[in-house]
């Protein structure tokens, strides 16, 4: 059982990486989250699938679907299953650091961010997660740690 809420750590950690990436620009494309044409795919810790998890029933949509959920795109097309039918990000406000950090060919590169940093935060989430439930993963693909969890987000 976790023993805090790590949920203002998280967005702090977020909220650095916008503010790394805010001269950047997105054409909204959603090529990203077609994690077969960009051929990359985010990997989230432990906590990050659970912020994930909790986003996704807040706005009504189940990963698992049930009468009540809003429908989310089917994940044998290569599609993060996080996308709505018309294309977008079901989750956007609470997306995981992977997709913050990822910009496809086709944006505007702004200032530029030094691997260091990213790889920073990156280790503030694996700290965060481990204090958090005691996990030590150094994330999973967003689909796999998806398909693996339990009622908390965890794997069993």
């Amino acid at each position: 059982m976790p023993s805090f809420d790590p949920s203002a750590e998280l967005a702090a950690i977020y909220a650095e990486a916008d503010s790394l990436y805010e001269m950047w620009s997105c054409p909204g494309s959603t090529e990203c989250c077609r994690f077969v044409l960009s051929d990359h795919e985010p990997h989230v810790t432990s906590v990050e699938l659970d912020a994930l998890l909790r986003a996704a029933r807040r706005v009504g949509v189940a990963l698992v679907p049930s009468k009540r959920s809003l429908p989310v795109a089917k994940t044998t097309t290569g599609d993060c299953p996080l996308l709505t039918p018309n294309g977008r990000c079901a989750v956007y406000a609470d997306r995981p650091l992977g997709c913050r950090t990822f910009y496809c060919e086709r944006a505007t590169a702004g200032t530029r961010v030094r691997h260091s940093e990213v790889k920073d935060l990156v280790r503030r989430l694996e700290e965060l997660s481990q204090r958090w439930d005691g996990s030590t993963d150094k994330g999973r693909p967003l689909t796999r740690a998806l398909a693996s969890r339990d009622g908390r987000g965890r794997r069993p």
